[in-house]
């Protein structure tokens, strides 16, 4: 935890900017900030379980939504354990100054950033109409888009910030909303 000043947590949707949005963020913070995935251990331990190839699952590909919904089902059962095992998991390389979460899918996730780096937390929603997700390649698919990791923070009402990201200048007020808000 030495030297982190900041953790920006980033929820919203699938297809809703939230890997757009962090990037963007990292590329104007530069070496101050890292990009951490809580999705990155999930997918390391389910490819050496059912050996398949780690870079594609990690890709937003077609690939990994052959395996979406097997892979959230047992990250769920792990989670049933240990709520923060994978959030833990995810932020033992993390160095920077501002850690930039970016995909924050579940009550519990910021329930174990708050816990654990208590002010240092800011959370963040980014809200798409379905319409544009719909554009951006996002397909209803059930058993993935009706269950908790896509649907547990729909009712959350603690954001430090929301955030609408519905066009490409929206995505820009994103940007620089969080980085006022966050004092970045």
């Amino acid at each position: 935890m030495s030297g982190m000043k900041k953790i920006l947590l980033i929820s919203g949707k699938r297809k809703s900017g939230k890997d757009y949005i962090s990037s963007a963020l990292h590329n104007i913070l530069s070496d101050r900030s890292q990009i951490v995935r809580i999705s990155t251990p999930i997918k390391g331990e389910w490819a050496k379980r059912l050996n398949l190839n780690l870079n594609e699952l990690l890709s937003d590909g077609p690939y990994k939504e052959n395996f979406r919904k097997d892979m959230i089902e047992w990250s769920d059962s792990v989670r049933a354990e240990d709520y923060g095992y994978f959030c833990r998991a995810a932020m033992l390389d993390a160095k920077a100054e501002i850690i930039i979460v970016s995909d924050i899918r579940r009550k519990t996730d910021i329930k174990y950033f708050r816990e654990t780096y208590g002010s240092l937390v800011y959370t963040m929603r980014i809200n798409t109409k379905n319409t544009v997700r719909i554009d951006r390649g996002w397909i209803f698919t059930s058993g993935v888009d009706d269950v908790v990791s896509e649907c547990d923070l729909d009712d959350y009402q603690q954001w430090d910030l929301v955030l609408e990201n519905n066009c490409k200048s929206d995505g820009e007020e994103c940007i620089k909303a969080i980085t006022t808000k966050c004092h970045l």
